[in-house]
């Protein structure tokens, strides 16, 4: 078939490390190019693959939520990601949320026990011609040479916006009788979130100095854009003075049994599965750490808040991937090169793992003899790869998460949303199961 079952993946994150062991486990070899522990990007701190730098929230788990969609049809066709993310998960109400150091330690051992699997520790910082396949999935952060080469070889500057993470504080340093446990619309005393409540006053005196606080600056941050769904808190409070009231700090379904209702409440989720560290929900920030320390050190349960991890924000690439891909997350105009994970335009921790998935399955499917294989638009997998690869996106090309807004659900008549969802559940599962009959071929 001219292709020879050697592929080489750049970059051991969440798509790379997915996309690995899939090819591995059907018998191709895979050289894993890796550039920790000999450099890390601004965000990493350790060697392991697949390491989370922000949410460790996979998002929502139920298979009527977009999210939980895609996660059902990753599940059926055996990834490996979420199979560890289900062993090391951490109560989080609907959501499937992880123990990170878990969770990156068993991804590692993973990829390392896999004898198809050569983990090379070196940089790559250009692409070489090759008849061998090449999968792009360095990640959001990119190295600059590399980047740099990316551009010259796409014929233009990566695009790229700014994301940021969330600050994580121990359950120890918290003050008990100023938070409550309950999930959204649940019963006090029992669920997965501390919920720290705020009435009129502390909330305004939270509000003003937030607005008011310093921030890091960023290289090239004013000529760029933030990414509505990692929205720093202080960007976001600067819109209005309510509008963390009916956003992060929404108080709606929470405290209803207290002799007080809350006027604003702060979650946090769990980190890890002793329950001994929380992250505060929403709060994605680019404050300096001073800056969090005494802001966030105004919500009354976090006054002696110890912080074990204070938010940061990142520069996170991507390529114009409709200008350049196909459905299957293949270049069109060299065949041998594929781009997975958050660098082709998906955006998300599923979705980039998804991405990664997606690619080896088109990968596979090429060597058995499919060059043109791609998931159908009526599967979560398939609607992504269509709006990273539709040439009518490529211009102001924005990265996308799983939404049933993509999906394809022509001939679907109900107007009752969760007979709708249901009806889509069940046409991407008979979509999936095709694949995956044809995978185990």
């Amino acid at each position: 078939m001219g292709m020879n079952k050697v592929v080489n993946v750049i970059g051991g994150g969440l798509a790379g490390s997915e996309c690995a062991y899939f090819l591995a486990q059907h018998g191709f070899k895979v050289k894993l190019f890796e550039m920790k522990p000999k450099k890390f990007s601004p965000a990493h701190t350790k060697p392991t693959l697949a390491e989370i730098v922000c949410s460790n929230s996979f998002k929502n788990d139920d298979i009527s939520s977009s999210s939980g969609l895609l996660k059902a049809e990753m599940r059926a066709l055996g990834s490996l990601v979420l199979r560890v993310a289900d062993s090391c998960k951490v109560g989080a109400g609907n959501a499937l949320a992880v123990d990170r150091e878990k969770f990156t330690t068993m991804i590692d051992q993973e990829i390392r026990k896999c004898k198809n699997i050569t983990i090379v520790n070196e940089e790559i910082t250009a692409l070489e011609n090759s008849d061998e396949i090449w999968v792009v999935a360095t990640g959001p952060l990119t190295s600059d040479e590399f980047s740099k080469n990316l551009a010259k070889m796409l014929g233009e500057e990566s695009l790229f916006y700014f994301d940021a993470s969330a600050p994580i504080v121990t359950k120890a340093s918290l003050i008990e009788g100023k938070y409550f446990i309950e999930d959204r619309y649940g019963e006090i005393g029992k669920g997965d979130y501390l919920n720290c409540p705020m009435n009129k006053a502390e909330y305004e005196a939270f509000y003003n100095e937030l607005i008011n606080a310093k921030i890091i600056e960023l290289k090239d941050f004013e000529n760029s854009k933030v990414f509505e769904g990692c929205m720093p808190i202080e960007v976001m409070a600067k819109r209005g003075k309510d509008t963390l009231r009916f956003g992060p700090l929404k108080p709606v379904g929470l405290g209803k049994d207290l002799a007080e209702r809350p006027y604003a409440v702060v979650q946090l989720r769990k980190e890890n599965t002793e329950e001994l560290a929380y992250n505060l929900v929403g709060f994605q920030t680019n404050l300096t750490f001073s800056e969090q320390k005494r802001v966030f050190s105004i919500i009354p349960a976090l006054q002696n808040a110890e912080f074990l991890k204070y938010g940061v924000m990142h520069r996170n690439t991507y390529i114009n991937s409709p200008k350049h891909l196909n459905a299957s997350f293949r270049m069109r105009k060299n065949p041998n090169i594929y781009f997975a994970g958050q660098i082709s335009g998906v955006e998300g921790y599923m979705e980039s793992t998804s991405s990664g998935l997606s690619v080896a399955i088109s990968i596979l499917m090429r060597y058995n003899g499919n060059e043109e294989f791609s998931f159908s638009a009526k599967t979560m997998m398939g609607a992504l790869a269509q709006y990273v690869s539709n040439p009518a996106n490529k211009i102001n090309f924005q990265p996308m998460s799983s939404n049933y807004g993509i999906i394809d659900s022509h001939g679907i008549d109900s107007r009752d949303k969760h007979e709708k969802r249901r009806i889509i559940y069940e046409n991407s599962m008979q979509e999936i199961d095709k694949i995956r009959r044809e995978i185990c071929h």
